[in-house]
């Protein structure tokens, strides 16, 4: 082998290499573990390259800053794939389902999982970090719609979101003042990850290699 074609077996070895890194980084940013630091919307994206993808492209679908339902998730979910509410047991021995058939990362319940897949005909899971995300964002779109809350309200929305449409209408509530604490909470913290955001949102736009292995995948 001449040492032309020498350097350009090396340079194409070194090239499919930084390809895979690039590749398993994202992958990796994609996992299920819950992000180390999940009060920082920064070290969130920044360690789950992934997700900040996704959350940059369903942002510019549904218009809705990423900063409000990655509050709720917080809250709902703690950021675990598969979250479930609490056990039940029969005679405190047997177990016997859960409280509600709320489950994923955004606590979504069968039934209302069923409508959001039927009216967008999306199919998924809710275990799925992008997926979950589309169906928080379809959420907060039809809360906006239905009881007239912007999208940028976290602390209603997430009233809404717990309560459901009707429940906010009829403020059911009103009679639970841990639910309106828990919902200045998620405000709150949709307020920071906002700012953080605002503050590191060039940082993390990344460099062309992941933005074009974002676009590839």
């Amino acid at each position: 082998m001449s040492g032309a074609a020498n350097r350009q077996a090396v340079r194409g070895r070194v090239q499919a290499s930084a390809l895979l890194v690039l590749v398993g980084s994202m992958l990796a940013g994609c996992a299920t573990s819950p992000p180390r630091n999940p009060n920082n919307l920064c070290d969130i994206f920044q360690e789950k390259r992934g997700w900040y993808h996704t959350a940059m492209r369903q942002e510019a679908k549904w218009h809705i800053p990423a900063s409000v339902p990655m509050a709720i998730m917080n809250q709902e979910s703690s950021f675990r794939a598969n979250a479930r509410t609490r056990r039940t047991y029969i005679l405190w021995i047997i177990p016997w389902g859960h409280i509600s058939t709320a489950y994923g990362y955004a606590q979504a319940k069968n039934e209302i999982w069923h409508d959001y897949q039927r009216q967008t005909g999306a199919g998924g899971s809710r275990t799925d970090y992008a997926d979950a995300l589309n169906f928080m964002n379809w959420y907060i779109t039809n809360t906006r719609k239905v009881d007239g809350i912007p999208v940028t309200d976290a602390t209603r929305q997430y009233l809404a979101y717990h309560e459901g449409w009707t429940g906010y209408r009829r403020r059911t509530y009103a009679s639970k003042g841990w639910l309106v604490t828990v919902a200045r909470k998620v405000g709150h913290r949709a307020q920071q990850y906002q700012q953080q955001y605002d503050a590191c949102k060039d940082r993390l736009k990344g460099g062309w290699w992941e933005n074009f292995l974002d676009w590839l995948f």
